[in-house]
């Protein structure tokens, strides 16, 4: 039997995990049994080949690879460290690409972290040269990344309630609206990522905001959880008023994409099922 009749695309999303922040993410101990590595210290091998790869990109490891290694309690009474990671896509792409290569889930697994997995550095020749729905997925990315390192920089400001935070940047940019309101506008579903329907114009003005509060909060040393809020609206706040004071148009009236990033996430995944048969 054929071994990619084994696998398809839906075995990498099966494992896969979605935290409270709507971040998706792997287990690398999940994802060794699927690409087939019987022992975790061959895997950790291939997962040390991967993080240099990842240092070499200039990309951080501590990202791309978190560490949620636990102590257990063996069947002897003596405790030992059980070690695993949280790999995003880009690190589970990087894995894939330094797995065996003998292996056809191998190949299966890097076509499929592949699909959303751009080059970091993108000159301005190849980014114009992208399709309006590559740039969805690179920004996106990108705004993936920057979320998640604001995230920290607000944990350490001392912010506790995220959703208000988050909210008090798109109040700043959107004249007020929170998250359910801008997702409302947009005609989404109950808990449909607004993100991932927004055109790359929409996204970049996200991404500056994104940016810029974590500079911010890190710059400024801010402490509290009050003050962090302040300045994740001051700075939407004022990101709005140079898109205004430059004639461009404002997030709201921004046109919503007819199809979200999941939905042709998942037909480029069809499609690459449809291939491979």
């Amino acid at each position: 039997m054929n071994e990619l009749e084994n696998y398809t695309n839906d075995t990498f999303e099966g494992i896969k995990h979605v935290d409270g922040d709507g971040t998706e993410f792997w287990y690398a101990r999940e994802l060794q049994k699927v690409l087939g590595y019987s022992k975790w210290q061959n895997f950790k091998k291939i997962i040390e080949k991967a993080m240099i790869s990842c240092k070499n990109s200039e990309i951080s490891t501590n990202y791309c690879f978190t560490d949620v290694s636990k102590p257990i309690i063996s069947g002897k009474g003596k405790e030992e460290l059980i070690e695993d990671y949280m790999l995003n896509r880009y690190a589970c792409y990087l894995i894939a690409q330094n797995g065996d290569s003998r292996k056809k889930v191998i190949a299966l697994a890097q076509t499929y972290f592949a699909i959303q997995t751009r080059k970091q550095e993108l000159t301005e020749k190849e980014y114009c040269e992208l399709t309006e729905d590559e740039k969805r997925f690179y920004q996106r990315d990108l705004a993936r990344k920057g979320n998640y390192s604001l995230n920290q920089a607000a944990k350490n400001a001392g912010v506790k309630n995220f959703d208000k935070f988050h909210n008090s940047g798109y109040k700043g940019l959107y004249n007020g609206e929170t998250a359910d309101d801008i997702a409302k506008r947009k005609g989404l579903r109950y808990r449909e990522d607004i993100l991932d329907n927004m055109g790359s114009d929409e996204l970049i003005a996200n991404l500056f905001r994104i940016s810029q509060t974590e500079q911010k909060l890190k710059k400024d040393n801010i402490q509290t959880e009050n003050e962090a809020n302040k300045t994740h609206y001051n700075i939407g706040k004022n990101i709005r008023e140079v898109i205004a004071k430059n004639g461009g148009t404002m997030p709201e009236e921004m046109p919503t994409p007819e199809k979200s990033l999941k939905q042709l996430e998942k037909e480029n995944q069809k499609g690459l099922k449809d291939n491979s048969k």
